[in-house]
C-alpha cells in the first residue's frame, strides 16, 4: 500500500496484507465502522507493522507515529499493528491503558484516540467464545489511532452514532462465531495469494 513504509520482510508484508484485508474484507464489507468505506477508497488508512515488543519501544513507536500523522494530513488513520509481544489478551489490555496514559502525559489529548483490536477480544461480561467478540477481532492485535477532529465530524454527520456498537454487536450474534472464524481466516489466505 502506498501509505505504509516499505515493510522490513516478507513477513511484515504478508502481516499488514491481513489487516488490510480485514479493513476491507470485514469491516468495510460489513459497515462494522460505517466511517471505513471513506479512507479505504481514498487510500488513506497506514499499515505500520510494528518490530518491536518490549513495551518501552512500543510506547516510543506509538508516539513517533502520532508524530509521524502531525506531519502527515492526508493520512486519515493509522492501524498499529503489534504482532510480536501482546498476544494474552490481558497483557495487550495492559498495553492500552499505559498507551491511553501516554497520549494525555505527551499533549495529544484531544487529537488522537485510541480503539482497541486483539485476535482474542473479549467484552467485559461476555464470554470468551461469544459472537459479540468478533467486533473487534482482528488478526494481530492492533491500536487503531484515530484523529479525534475527524471522528467528531465524522459522528455529528452520521444519525444516531450511538446505536453503532449495539448494531454490530446484533449483526455479530446472528452471523455467529463460525462466521467471523471464516472470515478472519480469509484475510490470512489473501495475504498468502498476494506473494
Amino acid at each position: 500500500m502506498s501509505l505504509q513504509r516499505p515493510a522490513q520482510d516478507k513477513d511484515n508484508q504478508s502481516i499488514a496484507s491481513q489487516m488490510q484485508a480485514w479493513v476491507e474484507q470485514v469491516v468495510m464489507k460489513y459497515n462494522i465502522c460505517p466511517f471505513a468505506r471513506k479512507e479505504v477508497l481514498a487510500d488513506s488508512i497506514r499499515y505500520q507493522v510494528i518490530e518491536h515488543h518490549k513495551l518501552e519501544q512500543v510506547l516510543t513507536s506509538l508516539i513517533e507515529e502520532c508524530q509521524f500523522l502531525d506531519n502527515h494530513s492526508e493520512i486519515e488513520t493509522t492501524l498499529f499493528i503489534l504482532p510480536r509481544g501482546f498476544e494474552g489478551f490481558y497483557l495487550y489490555l495492559d498495553l492500552v491503558d499505559i498507551a491511553n496514559d501516554l497520549l494525555i502525559e505527551q499533549g495529544y489529548e484531544g487529537v488522537y484516540q485510541l480503539a482497541s483490536f486483539h485476535p482474542d477480544y473479549c467484552f467485559d461480561g461476555e464470554s470468551q467464545d461469544s459472537a459479540a467478540n468478533y467486533t473487534n477481532r482482528s488478526p494481530y492485535p492492533a491500536l487503531h489511532i484515530i484523529r479525534e477532529a475527524s471522528m467528531e465530524k465524522a459522528l455529528a454527520e452520521y444519525n444516531e452514532p450511538e446505536t453503532i456498537p449495539e448494531r454490530n454487536i446484533a449483526f455479530a450474534e446472528r452471523k455467529g462465531s463460525d462466521f467471523f472464524i471464516e472470515l478472519l481466516k480469509r484475510c490470512k489466505h489473501a495475504s498468502e495469494s498476494k506473494e
